[in-house]
């Protein structure tokens, strides 16, 4: 059994804390997550330091029709990630070094949703403004937690929903870390095999990853981003994993002295 690195158990440790803050602190741990969730930047709610507390944060509690169910499984699969594919990497670089790249990738899983939702957010409030709506009015309409229901006559009720689920849900978790950890895993072990737990058959690293990259991607575009009940942020993930394969391959190309980062 693979001995977990101290840096790796910290992270953890911070992570299962953050989560009990979910479970005990507002109502299904809505007042923590105001706090620490990842929030639209123009939405009220954001705060400077959600761009890092956001990666300590996981879903906590899922509603399948009976009421709020407390959640585990989110927590769960990241953690046993950041253990499997973070302890060799820190063994491998030192505790600064892996650090770093941690919550790079972290970053780098909230600028490439960012940048899209941005994008298509703008897009239709542009649409908005064009037919005699306020910018401001609207922004100010969503941070009530609200919609004009005239909106849907300009830009249609997907679009409505669109920029609701942009400005109100907030973003959470580990994943965009762990898939960069995965990234720079596969690249120093790539001969190394690696398994899904719903489909367990082994596959060397060099493999696996490209085809788990793949589905992100194609279920990124797709719009395929619900499991276990709750949405998956697809882009999140593949930004990390942009961020992380580009750290990794400019280190092992350049060979960079750890001794740096001590």
């Amino acid at each position: 059994m693979m001995r977990i690195s101290e840096t790796v158990k910290h992270l953890i440790i911070i992570n299962i804390v953050f989560w009990i803050g979910t479970l005990t602190i507002g109502q299904f741990g809505n007042v923590f997550g105001d706090l620490f969730a990842m929030h639209f930047p123009i939405n009220d709610e954001f705060k400077p330091w959600q761009v890092i507390t956001h990666m300590f944060m996981h879903a906590s509690y899922v509603d399948y029709g009976s009421g709020p169910t407390i959640f585990p499984l989110h927590i769960l699969f990241n953690m046993l990630g950041l253990w499997m594919f973070g302890s060799p990497l820190e063994q491998i670089w030192g505790r600064n070094k892996f650090l770093f790249f941690y919550f790079s990738c972290g970053i780098g899983a909230v600028l490439l949703p960012f940048i899209i939702d941005y994008i298509n957010f703008d897009s239709i409030v542009k649409s908005l403004v064009e037919n005699g709506f306020s910018k401001n009015s609207i922004i100010s309409l969503l941070n009530e937690g609200k919609i004009d229901t005239r909106w849907a006559n300009i830009v249609g009720d997907d679009n409505v929903s669109k920029i609701a689920e942009i400005f109100l849900s907030p973003s959470l978790g580990a994943s965009g870390c762990v898939m960069g950890l995965l990234v720079a895993f596969g690249m120093m072990f790539p001969n190394s095999e690696l398994m899904l737990i719903f489909l367990p058959i082994p596959i060397k690293a060099k493999y696996f990853i490209p085809l788990l990259l793949g589905y992100e991607i194609y279920s990124g575009i797709s719009g395929g981003n619900s499991m276990f009940g709750f949405n998956v942020g697809h882009f999140a993930h593949i930004g990390g994993a942009f961020i992380g394969f580009i750290m990794a391959w400019y280190w092992k190309k350049n060979q960079f002295n750890q001794n740096r980062w001590y």
